[in-house]
C-alpha cells in the first residue's frame, strides 16, 4: 500500500542504514561472461534480496517494472521499459504519470505498456510481454508473486522488507541489474547537484523547521520519518525537518509514527506542516476537526497540501525525472507557506 493512492495505509517504509552491500550485489563476476548474443561488455550479475537471487545474464532490454520509482530509472538509464504498473491515481490526462509520459515521448519511444499491479498483479500480461528482467525494488510483492514472475524472468525484488530501500540504493540496484552501474552513480549525483541548486537558491529555507505528516481519516494523524522520500524531497531543498520527529517512535511497517490526533500538540514547533488528502471530503473532515485546526503551523497557514494527484505522487518519489519535475513545482507552495510565518521556529 502506498501512501500517494487515496484507499490505502502507510506502506513506504525506508531503511535509513540500508546500503548498496545490503541489495548484496554479489554479481559482475568474470567468471560467468554473458552471453555473444547481448551485449559482449555485460558481465553475470548476481543479485540477491529478501525473496530471492536474480541472475541476469545479458544486458537487459526488455525491462518491466513493479511498484514505485523503477520505470524512471530505466529510463533515465537509457532503457524505456515494455511494461510499467498502472498508477491511475498519480496519472494524467495521457493515463500515464506525467514525467513517465513526457520522458518517453520526448525520446520518440514507445510509451510502456501498463498492467495492473498492487495486491492483483497481472502475472499473465508480465509474461506476455516476454521480458529479460523485472525490477520491483521499491515494491510490496509478495514471495508467491516473485516465485510466480522469477519463473520466467530475474527479478529484483526488495533487499529486506516490503517498501523498504533509500532512494540512492533503488538507484544503485537497478544499475548493476542494467548493467549501468556508472550511469546510475552519475544520477545520483545529478540529483544531488539539483537539490544543492535549489537549496542555494533559498537560503532563507534554512531556518524554517517543518513535519511532514498524513492522516487515513478524523482522529488519526502520522508523521513521516527524515529518510522517507518524500520528506528527504523537502529536506533536499534545504528545509529542516523539526527534531520532535527524531523523539517519535516508529510504527511497525512504515517509516513514520502513528501519534494520534491527541498527541498533535508535539508539532507546536513546526513552522511548516507539509501534507496531503485523500480527496476533497478526506481534507474537509481533517481540517474540521478543532484539534488539527490547533496546530499553529495549521492555524497560521503555513501548510503546503498540494491538492494535484500527479503532484502528490511526483514530489513523493525521489528519481532522475520526478525531481526536476517536483521542484520547479514544489517551490511556489514553499514560498507561499514561508510567508505566513512570522519568526521561523517562534
Amino acid at each position: 500500500m502506498r501512501f500517494a493512492r487515496p484507499r490505502t495505509l502507510p506502506r513506504s517504509a525506508l531503511l535509513s542504514g540500508l546500503t548498496a552491500a545490503a541489495l548484496v550485489l554479489v554479481g559482475c563476476s568474470s567468471s560467468e561472461p554473458a552471453s555473444t548474443a547481448g551485449d559482449t561488455d555485460f558481465e553475470t550479475v548476481t543479485i540477491e534480496h529478501a525473496l530471492g537471487t536474480a541472475v541476469i545474464t545479458e544486458k537487459p532490454e526488455r525491462i518491466v517494472t513493479l511498484g514505485q520509482g523503477s520505470a524512471e530509472t530505466a529510463i533515465a538509464l537509457g532503457t524505456v521499459p515494455v511494461g510499467i504498473e498502472e498508477y491511475r491515481w498519480g496519472s494524467d490526462d495521457t493515463g500515464y504519470l506525467p514525467w513517465i509520459h513526457e520522458a518517453v515521448t520526448e525520446q520518440g519511444a514507445d510509451l510502456p505498456v501498463q498492467f495492473t499491479g498492487g495486491d492483483e498483479i497481472d502475472i499473465e500480461a508480465i509474461a506476455a510481454l516476454d521480458p529479460d528482467l523485472i525490477l520491483a525494488p521499491w515494491s510490496g510483492i509478495t514471495q508467491q508473486q516473485y516465485d510466480a514472475l522469477s519463473a520466467f524472468a530475474p527479478t529484483v525484488a526488495y533487499a529486506e522488507k516490503p517498501w523498504t530501500v533509500t532512494w540512492e540504493d533503488q538507484m544503485r540496484v537497478i544499475g548493476a541489474a542494467m548493467g549501468e552501474p556508472a550511469e546510475a552513480d552519475a544520477q545520483i549525483a545529478k540529483i544531488k547537484s539539483r537539490f544543492d541548486d535549489a537549496a542555494a537558491a533559498h537560503p532563507e529555507y534554512a531556518d524554517v523547521s517543518f513535519s511532514y505528516v498524513y492522516n487515513t481519516g478524523p482522529g488519526t494523524l502520522g508523521v513521516f520519518f527524515p529518510d522517507e522520500q518524500r520528506v528527504a524531497m523537502v529536506r533536499g531543498l534545504g528545509l529542516r525537518v523539526d527534531p520532535v520527529v527524531n523523539t517519535l517512535t516508529e510504527t511497525e511497517g512504515t517509516d513514520s509514527a502513528v501519534i494520534g490526533l491527541e498527541n498533535a500538540h508535539l508539532l507546536k514547533d513546526s513552522d511548516l506542516l507539509f501534507t496531503f488528502y485523500s480527496d476533497d471530503a478526506n481534507r474537509a473532515d481533517v481540517e474540521a476537526q478543532p484539534v488539527y485546526r490547533q496546530i499553529p503551523a495549521v492555524s497560521r497557514g503555513s501548510v503546503v497540501a498540494p491538492e494535484d494527484q500527479p503532484f502528490v505522487t511526483g514530489s513523493s518519489i525521489i528519481n532522475p525525472l520526478t525531481v526536476p519535475w517536483s521542484i520547479e513545482r514544489y517551490v511556489p507552495m514553499i514560498d507561499e507557506a514561508v510567508g505566513k510565518l512570522g519568526t521561523p521556529g517562534a
